[in-house]
């Protein structure tokens, strides 16, 4: 296999003029240029990556952390990432969440995983990390960005959607189709997000002159399995309602599944609200309604951002991000 010394020794130049010919950074004359192209399509030569690494002093790689990897929330996040990382001429590095650690250990083991493996940059999707655990990451805290959830320290790294106008529009929605009488699957109670969203959906409610207290809500964990099991606890407690509002759309896609297991018509008896506007809401039975959250655009400023740190591109970032209602089949007007 030919070697960046054959090349130059071929062209007639130095190594270091034919490592600046085939990595397009300094000037060298058409000419010299031309040779060293030339002796480069003679020897088939192919620089390694560790090679470009080595005479770059950067490794082209940007590294992510998510917290596990299943489902359809984090897939498509990964796959905007990876598009654009390579539309860049750059790769992706993928760590989530193993071991027999808690959350935060295994965030902290997954993001140190990525920088030592030298990522020239990092996207970091955790709740679980503190502001002094992105301190411990040294010199790297400069070249990171956070995907959901803020670090006061590093505000302007930090990309996000606005969950309260979320959750508020969530409620807002039901309201306008005359429910007053809900129930609430909710994400986490240890997860900023699901907090954010479940709050701004109780006091819309409770500006609307509904009894929140009133207002049965079940704490799960974002999943399917999670959202099964809360819809059976929620119809075995007895308590009536004709809107059940979920914090994500696959413990909706659980609860969607039960009921029609127990025969309960959605959205006839049950309007049934998710919230991503995943591709599970599109290919659920019936479709799911959801509040759509702008999650490529988000990751693609965010990473944009983090191309602006890492590489000195010029990207223009946006931080603002509209959320909105995708309308499908799930929900109905209350009947009398």
């Amino acid at each position: 296999m030919a070697t960046i010394k054959d090349v130059a020794q071929l062209a007639g130049v130095g190594v270091g003029t034919a490592s600046r010919v085939i990595n397009g950074r300094g000037a060298v004359s058409a000419a010299t240029a031309l040779k060293v192209k030339q002796a480069v399509e003679t020897l088939n030569f192919k620089p390694s990556h560790a090679a470009r690494s080595l005479l770059s002093g950067s490794t082209r790689m940007i590294g992510v952390y998510i917290p596990l990897l299943k489902g359809t929330f984090y897939t498509p996040i990964l796959q905007t990432i990876d598009t654009e990382l390579r539309a860049s001429g750059l790769h992706m590095v993928v760590a989530f969440g193993c071991g027999d650690g808690d959350a935060r250990q295994q965030a902290l083991e997954g993001v140190h995983f990525l920088v030592d493996r030298g990522c020239d940059g990092l996207v970091v999707m955790s709740n679980a990390l503190t502001e002094e655990d992105i301190q411990s990451i040294g010199p790297k805290k400069e070249f990171f960005v956070a995907l959901n959830v803020l670090f006061s320290d590093v505000p302007d790294q930090c990309f996000n959607a606005d969950h309260s106008r979320g959750g508020a529009l969530a409620a807002q929605t039901l309201l306008q189709l005359r429910h007053r009488q809900f129930a609430v699957i909710a994400g986490p109670r240890s997860a900023p997000d699901n907090v954010l969203r479940i709050e701004a959906f109780m006091d819309e409610l409770g500006r609307n002159g509904i009894d929140t207290a009133a207002v049965n809500t079940i704490y799960s964990d974002f999943s399917p399995e999670g959202g099964w099991a809360s819809a059976s606890a929620l119809i075995a407690s007895g308590h009536k309602f004709t809107a059940l509002f979920c914090a994500n759309d696959e413990m909706a896609v659980g609860a969607l599944s039960f009921f029609q297991q127990m025969g309960i018509s959605v959205p006839n008896n049950i309007s049934v609200l998710g919230y991503d506007d995943t591709a599970s809401a599109e290919y659920s039975a019936p479709r799911l309604t959801s509040v759509h959250i702008p999650w490529r655009e988000i990751t693609v400023n965010a990473l944009r951002h983090l191309l602006n740190l890492c590489y000195g591109a010029h990207h223009t970032i946006v931080r603002e991000f509209p959320i909105s209602i995708t309308w499908r089949s799930s929900i109905a007007i209350a009947q009398a």
